[in-house]
Parts: C-alpha cells; sequence; structure tokens
C-alpha cells in the first residue's frame, strides 16, 4: 500500500512540474510574440518619418553629404588615411541637429513613449576607376560606432532599418563611386513594462491556473495521506490490542492447565493464588475490550481511574503474572525498604511494566532485574535486562509511535512498534517520565519515575 502511494504521489507530481513547464514555456511563447509585435509596431511607425534624412531636414542631409564627398576626395589625395575618416565621421558637424531633430520627432510620433536612439556607421567603401573596392570602414554595430543620438548600448536595442547611400564624381580631379551604410538602433525605455501590461490577462489566468493546480494537487496528496495515516492507525492499534490480549490469555491457558493437576486442587493455597491470577487476568481482558472502544492513546487524552496502592504488591502481583508465561526468564526484585503506597491506575500501570517487561524478553533477555527507590518525592521503578541493547543513534526515535528498533535479527519478532510509545503514554498521564540507558551488546535499562505525592 505505501509503496502504490509512493508510486502514485511520484507520477502526480512529475505531471504536475510537466504541467506546470508547458504552462511556462506558453507564457514564455505569449511574451516573445508580444516583443516581436510591439517591436514591429514600433519599427513600422519609425520607418514612415525616418525613411530618409532628407524627410527630416534637407540641410542635415547636404551637410551629410557633403561631408562625405569630401572626405572621399581627401582619402584620394592621400591627405587622410581610414582611420581618421571614421574618426572625422563619428565626429560630424550635423550630429547635435540629427539628435535634435529626431528627438523631436519620436516624441511628437510616440508621446506616451521614452525613446532613445542611436544611428550607426557600418560601411565606408570606395570604388575608384572600377579597381577593386576599397573597404575603408567595415564593422559590425557597435555604440562605439555612433553618428548621432542619445542612445547607451545596444544590448537593449533593436534595428529599425539600415539606411544604404551612394555618391559618385567624375570631375577632372576624382574619379569614384562611394558606398555608405548606417543603421538605426531604438530603445523604448520600460518596455518590458509595456509588453508585460499588454499581456496581463494572460499573466493573471496562467498565474492563477497554476495556483489552482497546485492548491487541488496539495489538497489531494494531503487528503491521501491523512486516509493512509488514519487505515495505519485503525490496522495497528487492532494489531497492538490483539498483541495486548495474547498476555492474560496466555497466563489465563497456563494457570488452567494447571488448575487441573491433582496436587493444584489439594493444595488450597496454591489453589486460591492460581483462581486470584485467573480474576485478574479477566479483568485485564474487560479492560483491554474497553480500551479499544476508547482507542485513547494519547496521554492528554487517557482517563485514569486512580486508586491508592502499595507499589510493591501490586509489582509483585505483576511480576507472578509475568514469570507464569515466561518461565525460561529470571526475575530479580530489588526493592528499597518499606511501605510505598501511591495513588496510580492500575491497568494502565499493568499495561505499561508489562510491555517493558516482553520487550526485554522480545529482545533477547534472559535475567531481568527490577528495581525501585523513593527520592526527592519522585518514585523510580528501574527494569534492567542483558538483552542486545539498542545503538545510540536509534535511542531518540524509540518512543515514537509505529517505531520498532531492527537489527541483528530482530526483524524476526513480531510487534508494531506501539508498546514503548504506550508506556510513555501511560507514565506521562501519570504527570511522570521515562528514562532511557542502554549499550548496543549490553542491554537496556529503563525507569519509570512517577511523582509520589497523593493526587
Amino acid at each position: 500500500m505505501k509503496t502504490k502511494i509512493n508510486i502514485l504521489i511520484t507520477i502526480s507530481t512529475i505531471v504536475l512540474l510537466a504541467l506546470c513547464f508547458v504552462q511556462l514555456y506558453l507564457v514564455k511563447t505569449a511574451y516573445r510574440y508580444k516583443v516581436a509585435q510591439f517591436r514591429l509596431e514600433i519599427k513600422d511607425r519609425l520607418s514612415k518619418i525616418t525613411n530618409d534624412y532628407s524627410d527630416i531636414d534637407s540641410t542635415i542631409f547636404n551637410k551629410k553629404d557633403f561631408l562625405y564627398q569630401q572626405l572621399a576626395s581627401n582619402y584620394l589625395a592621400n591627405k587622410t588615411t581610414g582611420e581618421e575618416i571614421k574618426q572625422q565621421l563619428l565626429k560630424n558637424q550635423f550630429r547635435k541637429q540629427l539628435t535634435l531633430k529626431l528627438q523631436q520627432e519620436f516624441e511628437e510620433e510616440f508621446p506616451d513613449h521614452s525613446i532613445d536612439f542611436a544611428i550607426v556607421l557600418n560601411k565606408f567603401v570606395m570604388f575608384n576607376n572600377h579597381k577593386q573596392a576599397d573597404t575603408l570602414f567595415a564593422e559590425k554595430p557597435l555604440i562605439e560606432n555612433k553618428m548621432c543620438g542619445n542612445l547607451a548600448s545596444l544590448d537593449d536595442a533593436f534595428l529599425i532599418r539600415n539606411y544604404v547611400g551612394t555618391t559618385s564624381s567624375n570631375s577632372d580631379h576624382s574619379n569614384y563611386k562611394l558606398l555608405t551604410e548606417d543603421a538605426l538602433y531604438v530603445s523604448v525605455k520600460n518596455w518590458e513594462l509595456i509588453v508585460f501590461k499588454r499581456m496581463s490577462s494572460i499573466l493573471i489566468f496562467s498565474f492563477l491556473s497554476i495556483i489552482i493546480l497546485i492548491s487541488i494537487f496539495v489538497i489531494t496528496i494531503k487528503a491521501l495521506i491523512k486516509q493512509k495515516k488514519i487505515s495505519d492507525i485503525k490496522t495497528d492499534f487492532i494489531n497492538n490490542i490483539t498483541h495486548e490480549l495474547k498476555t492474560p490469555l496466555t497466563t489465563l491457558s497456563v494457570s488452567t492447565k494447571i488448575l487441573e493437576r491433582k496436587d493444584i486442587k489439594e493444595n488450597e493455597q496454591l489453589y486460591n493464588q492460581l483462581l486470584n491470577t485467573i480474576n485478574r487476568q479477566n479483568e485485564r481482558l474487560q479492560h483491554l475490550i474497553d480500551q479499544v472502544m476508547s482507542n485513547s492513546l494519547g496521554h492528554e487524552e487517557i482517563e485514569l481511574h486512580k486508586q491508592k496502592i502499595e507499589v510493591h504488591s501490586f509489582l509483585n502481583s505483576i511480576i507472578n503474572d509475568f514469570k507464569i508465561a515466561h518461565t525460561n526468564t529470571q526475575i530479580q526484585t530489588h526493592f528499597h525498604s518499606g511501605e510505598t503506597k501511591l495513588k496510580l491506575d492500575t491497568f494502565h500501570l499493568t499495561t505499561a511494566i508489562l510491555n517493558v517487561l516482553e520487550n526485554a524478553v522480545k529482545y533477547g533477555s534472559s535475567t531481568i532485574i527490577i528495581s525501585t527507590q523513593l527520592q526527592n518525592n519522585v518514585f523510580s521503578i528501574c527494569i534492567e535486562d542483558n538483552g542486545i541493547g539498542i545503538e545510540k543513534n536509534k535511542q531518540s526515535l524509540l518512543f515514537d509511535k509505529f517505531y520498532r528498533v531492527e537489527q541483528g535479527n530482530v526483524h524476526t519478532t513480531k510487534g508494531l512498534g506501539l508498546g514503548l510509545y504506550y508506556v510513555d503514554q501511560i507514565i506521562k498521564a501519570h504527570k511522570g517520565s521515562v528514562q532511557l540507558v542502554s549499550d548496543f551488546g549490553k542491554g537496556t535499562k529503563l525507569t519509570l519515575l512517577i511523582p509520589s505525592s497523593i493526587q
């Protein structure tokens, strides 16, 4: 069952992640489409007002054309080099004028957007007397080659259009053709915010879809785990009660067989002692049935029925009953001198002590030492065995519900890990505590501490 649930959770998680990735991919695709759509819109509108520099201002266009011719003539006359031509182009006289004109045009066309731009020089190629082309300048678009504009970087800008111009001269002093290419790049401030606003409905729908999907997944998994825990608790509780029923039934079975013996019938003292044992175990069976009905294992929920008892007599009765069912186990007692009377729930405490004793036998103990002590108004019951012990790293888990130590050949022992959990809950219900000392391979010492004040 656990494996099936783990597989179901794993598959569901994978499917959920796949759906989330698909949703993210669709959002990313929609984002790219919106970005492309936004840039195309800007590009189309800017292309109309920047079709040619002469459309903006013929004076500026003439200045640019004159500068190109002058630089070409100087180069042919060996007055300048290709690097000098590049620097003079970048430091042109129409730089500020063209920047201001374009800014004005962009502001009129896009009053709601703030646009930065740059016209970048790409090529400056001369053809002289039909000879091989002389490339004075040809580079990839770089912001360092900006001829005009206020753009600081091309990283976040996109291309509007390339401008290719040709100029020729057939005078007596020069005969050449000039090819120039420059490009207009723009960047819209906060363009990402603009795109996100345009696709806000898609983002909201996608976000809500993912949240709803994850919420349904989490609720479903929690419900599944809760149902599994409830089922496990019911099964484990029934099995634990069945385990608890075996002790009194075993004692009853052994006691009944002993009663059939003729020598016992003739010994009135032993006969009455066995009858008392049978009566106690019958009462214990009745209490166990009541526990099945109430199913109260939490110390805060346990309803104690305390009565004032003499503790050592109470312990001796538990030990005598336990010896009947475990004849091969030696039990030694070291009770402190003096009579001690406490108010205890005899049924629950009997179950707790028997759980400890049975665990000792179950985990390899042949000798059990039970000692008591009264100190500082705290009565302690120490149960020490010579079993296999418990590893240090597992001792902190020992009182957890359903936890079972698995070491050596312990995996062959029966039990569902409720015994010591139950012990801890019963002692806590008596306002006490449990202490554990154990060395692997050397046995275990469990001490039950109960306040001695009568309540």
